[in-house]
């Protein structure tokens, strides 16, 4: 490979892993802070978040931005160790070639859901676009050696790689990176250890969080407690990774103090889709569903079906669709006319998101308990700890 030529895949890959990791940042305060708006948002068109959200924008729970990442620090692993395997290096623009055939492949695919399925302009993605296409042009032209010959000429020149204590070291840390990042990032689709898992909460630090408690503000929320000491409401986005990650934390915590003490505690959901059709609140599209969905848990739990839809719902977010959920809510749900009485429904989630926007609701999930004001949600074990402290305050708990 010429000196022209593997400047250029420097250039493109630095590019590419730039773009990559601007895309990987965004993606995890999307899930970390699932209010979050990021640059490259400009409206529902052109909208990066609307497709990280999106059910392209993960593998598995491992979003794609993670894996261009990866893709782009192979290629510069690839051109850099080649310079310490002279017999590696004239295969390098063949080796090149093959893996941007590769990620044009995937970057086809990508591409033809953003424009023809999410529909939606991403453009850190088409920076990563165009950055593929310059590696698999410039390695193209460059290759000297026809590819079927490719096969044989690997062995050979992974001996002379493996002979390199410098390549060998290179490859063994992009090994151990790749592991490590794709094994710790946040995962769309993870659930976080139940409340009976948690380690029980040290005396002193629920001396502190009992003080902490009491320092906050209690706000009026206008939902009937039916004489329940403790009053519990969620907002909640059914496409929200925290919203499921909290429903499946909590939940058991609920249920032990249902009961434990019957109609001692309420716990009340209400919606708040991010997603501009039900909640005029949200500025531009970040899930594409959460409407949808919102609509069929109310109509689930008119056939008796609500709590299987919810807990469907959120275990299936990333392939969420509007189409998918409206088949859903039929097989699922037991809603045989999800579209005779979708704008019904839909006003109620309105209604919801309106009461949201009263209460000052900025991020998914916001829970009221008995009008403390909690963003994000707590940790399970703290999540208990409030109820039963308030259950405390109320003499239904001795000291």
């Amino acid at each position: 490979m010429t000196t022209t030529a593997r400047r250029l895949v420097l250039l493109f890959a630095l590019v590419g892993l730039a773009s990559a990791g601007i895309s990987l940042y965004v993606h995890y305060q999307l899930l970390r802070q699932p209010g979050y708006t990021s640059f490259c948002d400009v409206d529902t068109t052109v909208s990066c978040s609307s497709l990280y959200l999106s059910r392209f924008g993960s593998v598995r729970g491992v979003p794609v931005a993670l894996l261009g990442v990866l893709w782009f620090a192979l290629v510069l692993v690839v051109t850099v160790g080649a310079r310490r395997a002279s017999s590696f290096g004239e295969d390098l623009a063949a080796y090149l070639f093959a893996l941007s055939t590769i990620g044009l492949a995937v970057i086809l695919y990508l591409g033809y859901a953003a424009f023809f399925v999410v529909k939606a302009v991403c453009i850190m993605c088409l920076i990563t676009y165009a950055a593929v296409m310059g590696l698999f042009v410039v390695s193209g032209i460059a290759t000297p050696v026809p590819m079927t010959t490719l096969p044989r000429r690997m062995l050979r020149d992974l001996r002379a790689f493996v002979g390199s204590p410098v390549a060998l070291t290179m490859a063994v840390l992009f090994a151990a990176g790749a592991a490590t990042a794709v094994a710790f990032f946040p995962r769309e689709t993870s659930a976080p250890a139940t409340a009976q898992a948690q380690a029980p909460v040290p005396q002193e630090k629920r001396s502190e969080f009992q003080r902490w408690w009491e320092s906050q503000p209690r706000m009026t929320v206008p939902v009937p407690d039916e004489g329940a000491s403790v009053l519990v409401v969620k907002f909640t986005d059914f496409q929200c990774p925290s919203c499921g990650q909290t429903y499946l934390a909590d939940r058991p915590v609920i249920n032990r103090y249902e009961a434990e003490f019957p109609g001692a505690v309420k716990f009340v959901t209400k919606d708040y889709p991010l997603q501009p059709e039900c909640n005029p609140g949200i500025p531009r599209e970040l899930h594409s569903a959460s409407c949808a969905s919102a609509v069929a848990v109310r109509l689930a739990r008119e056939h008796g079906r609500g709590d299987q839809m919810e807990e469907w719902l959120y275990t299936h977010q990333p392939s969420l669709t509007p189409s998918l959920v409206r088949e859903m809510a039929r097989s699922i749900g037991g809603v045989p006319d999800f579209d005779a009485q979708y704008a019904r429904a839909l006003e109620a989630v309105k209604a919801d998101a309106a009461l949201g926007r009263l209460l000052d609701v900025r991020v998914t999930p916001t829970f009221f308990i008995n009008g403390v004001k909690v963003d994000g949600g707590l940790p399970p074990q703290y999540f208990e700890l409030a109820i039963r402290y308030e259950l405390q305050k109320a003499g239904k708990i001795k000291s």
